[in-house]
């Protein structure tokens, strides 16, 4: 017999969602990015969204920029520092809804500093997809200050301005499936 909490228990779909962000390059353009790997632990009421919880475990070593040099030097100890620091967390504190509009309230930890955040977001859902399964989608997003976690690497450019961006603008696309 399946439990409240097994109930509602949802599981990523890693093949419909992604951790994206972009960060602003010389200050011309934006460098975007992903996460490969990531995992977590949704509890969604779907009736009640305040009674939700939702933990993610992203690894760091799976920073994908598409530029080899780039990625090594994202996961070196001027950025994540990958090798003392091998997980990017999140855990929510408080979750909101309004029709679709979703609002997660957690604290997201990088390097081992822990800062508070808010991601807003649309709820998609729930449907049964064509071989039964019950889904739900997510798509949210939110801007952090790097400097506010100890990414501190930066360089300042002959003719004015830094290398790189102070704002990470985060994209968060997940789709989940109910067990």
């Amino acid at each position: 017999m399946q439990t409240t909490e097994d109930q509602n228990k949802w599981e990523i779909d890693k093949a419909h969602s992604n951790l994206e962000f972009s960060v602003r390059h010389m200050m011309i353009s934006n460098v975007k990015g992903r996460f490969k790997n990531f995992g977590g632990d949704f509890r969604l009421n779907l009736d009640k969204i305040e009674n939700s919880a939702v933990k993610l475990e992203i690894e760091a070593s799976s920073i994908f920029t598409n530029e080899e040099d780039r990625d090594k030097h994202l996961k070196s100890k001027d950025f994540l520092h990958v090798e003392q620091y091998p997980l990017v967390l999140f855990e929510s504190t408080k979750l909101g809804k309004t029709g679709n509009r979703i609002d997660v309230e957690g604290k997201l930890t990088i390097r081992d500093v822990t800062k508070n955040v808010a991601i807003s977001g649309e709820l998609q859902g729930p449907i049964t997809d064509p071989y039964g399964k019950k889904r739900v989608g997510f798509d949210g997003e939110t801007t952090i200050a790097r400097k506010d976690f100890g990414l501190m690497w930066n360089m300042i450019l002959e003719g004015g301005g830094l290398m790189v961006g102070d704002n990470v603008k985060i994209d968060i696309h997940m789709e989940l499936t109910a067990p």
